[in-house]
């Protein structure tokens, strides 16, 4: 197999790898909405399997690229792919829009959880004060109602 042929081989499975990511991003963001919390954990995972898998790809990718290319950047990948591979041009165009993709999606899921999280937390601490303001009784079975004010009942 030429180097070309192993770098086409490298780009379409990076490819195929980023298209899954972005698609489970997509069902994380709609499983917040819905606020279908049981299934974010599994979906963690998996992102997390996802995102290494995609990092030892383009790992792989780099080699590949390092190996054809003596300047590594945005322009030069762009100039030799233009010159030695429309394949490969279409698909490095369409992984750079993926993980541009992936990154807006796991911001904006990120924002989502931060959302739902004080969310929560402001749940809890009016929960908390319910519960403190509706406790009857003490640890020593004395009346300790308390309506907000500070004061117990019985007292001026």
């Amino acid at each position: 197999m030429t180097q070309l042929a192993n770098l086409l081989a490298a780009l379409t499975e990076e490819h195929t790898a980023l298209s899954n990511f972005v698609a489970l991003l997509q069902q994380e963001q709609r499983m917040l909405m819905e606020n279908s919390i049981d299934t974010l954990f599994t979906l963690a995972e998996q992102k997390s399997t996802h995102a290494a898998n995609i990092n030892q790809i383009a790992q792989t990718r780099h080699g590949l690229l390092q190996a054809l290319i003596p300047e590594l950047t945005a322009a030069h990948i762009l100039d030799w792919l233009k010159l030695n591979s429309k394949e490969g041009l279409k698909l490095w165009q369409d992984i750079r829009t993926l993980a541009d993709q992936a990154s807006e999606l796991n911001r904006i899921n990120g924002e989502l959880i931060q959302i739902k999280l004080r969310h929560n937390q402001q749940l809890l601490g009016a929960l908390s004060r319910a519960v403190n303001q509706a406790n009857l009784y003490g640890p020593n079975g004395q009346t300790s109602f308390s309506t907000g004010t500070g004061r117990s009942l019985g007292q001026g």
